[in-house]
């Protein structure tokens, strides 16, 4: 991973402030794909009456919608928990919607304990993902949180 203080700061530097939603997430993803090394893909999905929607990303295209409990962000869903997988060619339900990408890790994002949605971020190198990029990663995700609970009525959304 990048410096992480450093990624940490100019994520919170453009998002902070930001009245819609949509816009925070495109400028968050922005910003992961740009320093992040050897990605292929960094996206968020948000969860829209029930099933995963495909929302801001940089790279390749991607699937648009995702049932919950498939793959392996339809099981972040699911569970609500992060996950990290070494070889997703070895996740039973894998979908492949780049076949150059190897490791994932999807991050659930949590508004009052109701799934907004989730940051997916994909690498053609298997094993990509440690514990520390994990870490960064969630601690960038509460700081996406923080911000999108200013500006995101919960009471408004389609989730489940």
């Amino acid at each position: 991973m990048t410096n992480d203080s450093i990624l940490k700061k100019e994520i919170v530097s453009v998002i902070a402030g930001s009245c819609y939603d949509i816009t925070l997430l495109a400028n968050a993803c922005a910003v992961l794909y740009q320093h992040l090394k050897q990605v292929n893909w960094v996206g968020f999905y948000l969860n829209k009456n029930g099933k995963l929607l495909l929302g801001p990303f940089q790279g390749k295209v991607a699937c648009t919608e995702i049932a919950f409990s498939k793959g392996v962000c339809g099981t972040c869903a699911e569970k609500k928990e992060t996950i990290v997988v070494d070889n997703v060619h070895d996740f039973p339900t894998h979908i492949a919607c780049d076949s150059a990408s190897n490791s994932e890790i999807c991050i659930p994002i949590l508004l009052n304990g109701q799934l907004y949605g989730l940051l997916d971020i994909d690498s053609p190198i298997v094993c990509r993902f440690t514990k520390e990029d994990q870490r960064i990663l969630e601690e960038i995700v509460r700081e996406i949180t923080e911000e999108l609970n200013k500006i995101v009525d919960v009471s408004k959304m389609n989730m489940i």
